[in-house]
């Protein structure tokens, strides 16, 4: 009992006796300070860098007038995100894959892929919207952009015979973008190009700002290169197919009848093709092609080699492509291939030999339009000027823009026909209008400039749905073009008077360029 009454005493005494010593302290030891009113200043007071560092969580739109406040995007961004959030993971997927398949071989690595993939349930806010004033073809806007995402990524790299996992969770963002949307063009979205740049460095690693802040910019393509609306053409590329030597026998006879296909990265347009040598494992064409290049930095020719086949389907003989960086302007340039089975490194059937392809490449810029000198990359970003270059052949664009008061006897459905040189291209039918809009460019190119030639451009309207022949098309007018001023100018922009027309009239831009 009195061990028990002796810890009783220990436990309670000794919290009191601490209590004591520390109010006795308080009251005879402890220095006496005077509480000081705090220091306030009036909002006037202050300059506008220091309002905004002091009141770091209000809104941009608040504090600056320049930001509008746009509620309504986070509202869209909330209901839509679900959606959202399955869209943008699969875009990622697609758009990394390649990158994982690079380094699938290399290093003992088997596989790299996604074992989990979302940006979570919260989707990011914005807290204001700083729109510049429209400048031409492009527009400028900054975002003021905050996110606490609770996202989950895990990737899983396969090693041997061992298996690592690296995981990303909760993503905190904040960050104030400048967003350029340009050229603006008349095809949907409107806009080609989306430019990213980070305008405020210190809120994010050292690092990425050191990569993406202003002026350094990503640029995201959105418009197809096909459209014509990305790019424009800088050059043409001759290609010379000159022969193949020791194919693969594909014939019951133990011959091939090889052909060669040919295609420019970038191009939706249908391939070019050879002629067949029948019976032939060791080929001569000596056959020319040429391509219009946009892009020679990214751009690849790609080469595929058939075995003509008169019923099945054409057996493949191999492949190979040639990088047009590899290229210096005006200089010719000999390559012998060796024919893959694939562009897969790690496809074994690629050790087998299945010949080799000798072609010959010739990369021609397009001169620079304010002069006659030309301006030339080695493909490093080393830029020289060739001057007194001859002049010879090159590229016509034709831009059929629109026409205005067209009108047919029995409808008016119109498009617009340009024949030049035996070739024709065609607009597409815009129904029911007498002031139709096209906006659709043509390229031809010649060996030599055409200055004694003329374009000519005649408006059409098509009657929908089946219709007696001769009453299915209609003429509504045309004209034919001098291109003697295209070829002195480097370019006109005209609006012409439409020939069996009472008031028709058709709006034409022209270029031309020689290399």
């Amino acid at each position: 009992m009195g061990l028990v009454g002796g810890l009783l005493g220990f436990g309670v005494g000794l919290p009191l006796g601490i209590a004591v010593a520390y109010l006795v302290h308080l009251r005879f030891f402890a220095p006496r300070r005077r509480l000081q009113d705090p220091i306030i200043r009036p909002l006037r007071d202050l300059d506008s860098e220091t309002l905004q560092t002091t009141t770091p969580d209000i809104p941009l739109w608040v504090k600056c007038p320049d930001y509008e406040r746009v509620d309504w995007i986070n509202k869209f961004i909330f209901d839509m995100w679900p959606f959202l959030d399955k869209a943008i993971c699969n875009t990622i997927r697609s758009v990394i894959r390649p990158t994982f398949d690079q380094y699938v071989g290399q290093y003992g690595i088997k596989s790299i892929e996604f074992g989990h993939l979302t940006l979570g349930a919260l989707p990011p806010t914005f807290q204001g919207i700083k729109v510049y004033e429209m400048r031409e073809k492009e527009l400028v806007i900054e975002p003021v952009i905050r996110w606490a995402s609770i996202a989950n990524v895990i990737v899983k790299v396969k090693v041997h015979s061992f298996q690592v996992s690296a995981q990303l969770l909760d993503l905190h963002i904040m960050l104030t973008p400048r967003v350029t949307l340009k050229p603006l063009v008349p095809s949907f979205p409107c806009f080609a190009n989306l430019f990213v740049s980070l305008m405020e460095k210190e809120k994010i690693s050292k690092q990425i700002a050191n990569l993406y802040h202003w002026p350094k910019l990503i640029q995201i393509p959105i418009l197809d290169e096909a459209s014509g609306a990305t790019k424009k053409p800088v050059g043409i590329l001759h290609v010379k197919v000159i022969r193949a030597m020791n194919l693969l026998k594909m014939d019951l006879l133990g011959k091939s009848d090889p052909y060669v296909k040919l295609r420019l990265s970038g191009e939706k347009l249908p391939s070019k093709k050879t002629s067949i040598k029948m019976s032939n494992l060791n080929p001569e064409w000596n056959e020319h092609f040429r391509f219009i290049v946009k892009d020679p930095e990214t751009q690849i020719l790609e080469l595929r080699m058939f075995d003509w086949e008169k019923v099945k389907m054409h057996d493949k003989l191999g492949m190979q492509v040639v990088p047009l960086r590899l290229l210096t302007p005006y200089e010719s340039k000999l390559f012998t291939l060796d024919l893959l089975k694939s562009m897969d490194p790690n496809d074994p059937h690629n050790k087998k030999n299945r010949g080799k392809l000798v072609v010959e490449l010739t990369f021609d810029p397009f001169r620079d339009d304010s002069n006659s000198t030309i301006v030339m990359s080695d493909g490093e970003g080393n830029v020289s000027v060739k001057r007194d270059v001859p002049p010879s052949g090159g590229l016509l664009l034709v831009s059929v823009e629109n026409a205005e008061d067209v009108e047919g006897k029995r409808h008016t459905n119109p498009y617009a026909v340009v024949h030049f040189r035996g070739e024709r291209k065609e607009t597409k039918i815009i129904k029911k209008t007498r002031d139709p809009r096209w906006n659709e460019e043509f390229q031809f190119m010649v060996d030599e400039a055409p200055v004694d030639d003329k374009i000519h451009i005649e408006v059409v309207s098509k009657r929908r749905g089946l219709r007696l022949p001769f009453r299915n098309k209609e003429s509504l007018g045309h004209v034919d073009i001098n291109l003697v001023d295209v070829v002195n100018n480097g370019r006109i922009n005209e609006k012409y008077h439409l020939i069996n027309s009472r008031n028709g009239m058709v709006h034409v831009e022209m270029k031309w360029s020689t290399v």
